[in-house]
């Protein structure tokens, strides 16, 4: 049975993990893989910023630096911002698939161009960045948001009669702006992945839910990163790192508690 680590980026308890973990059930995974949903032990309010950027980046790669020492056979990051991914490849043997990246190509497999399709504004900035990173601007048509700030942790409860018309408004936006595939850009967005499948005449990728088919692909193929392309440290220095979110996580307590 192939195991495999879903990293949430934000600290959840078991209520906030769970809605990410009903991600499951909207894709079909074979019986011989099973998947693991495990919170980082600090991070970020949101993700609007330079600021959040880093800490998350930092966050999730603490978070998977022992998936292989303790036997998980691949990671998935459940973000479409891709922090941690490059960093856990360079240390890790196993795949490492994060929802950004995955979705814009495979978006490109199904159509020529795509919009990406996003709950709040500030996001549409990193997903321009990552898209210039990546050398993929010239095949995204639009990046469209309703602006509605989002609530990682309960995702679209209570807010869905608001929501979700928006999204099909602003999805349709994104065909007239010539865009043959859509991408959500986040996976708080999962929720209405199936709302905007039935009232969008294009493909609508679910990025979380991509990841897990993926690695269980990559994982059926024998395939995983390039070593060439994610070389290890010379000097590699994990516990500095464990040590870093230890203290990180016992301040938020103190702040908490306080």
């Amino acid at each position: 049975m192939a195991r495999v680590l879903v990293l949430v980026p934000y600290p959840f308890g078991e209520k906030g993990v769970a809605n990410r973990r009903a991600q499951l059930d909207s894709c079909s995974i074979g019986p011989g893989i099973e998947f693991f949903y495990e919170p980082v032990k600090a991070g970020p309010a949101g993700y609007e910023s330079y600021h959040d950027t880093a800490i998350m980046e930092l966050a999730l790669f603490e978070a998977g630096l022992r998936a292989e020492q303790d036997g998980y056979d691949a990671v998935c990051i459940d973000s479409t911002s891709d922090a941690g991914v490059s960093a856990l490849r360079s240390v890790l043997d196993v795949p490492v698939i994060g929802g950004g990246k995955a979705s814009y190509l495979m978006a490109l497999l199904l159509g020529t161009s795509f919009s990406v399709l996003n709950t709040w504004r500030p996001w549409n900035r990193l997903c321009r960045l990552s898209l210039v990173q990546w050398g993929l601007s010239d095949k995204c048509a639009s990046i469209r948001s309703i602006d509605i700030q989002p609530d990682p942790e309960n995702l679209l409860r209570g807010q869905e009669d608001l929501v979700l018309p928006r999204l099909v408004e602003e999805g349709l936006r994104c065909i007239d702006d010539g865009a043959d595939v859509i991408c959500l850009g986040s996976t708080t967005m999962h929720e209405a992945h199936p709302h905007l499948i039935e009232n969008l005449p294009v493909p609508v990728i679910n990025p979380g839910p991509l990841t897990y088919t993926l690695v269980e692909a990559l994982l059926g193929l024998g395939l995983s990163h390039s070593r060439v392309a994610y070389p290890r440290p010379n000097v590699p220095k994990p516990e500095m790192v464990k040590a870093m979110l230890a203290a990180a996580a016992a301040s938020e307590r103190d702040a908490e508690s306080a």
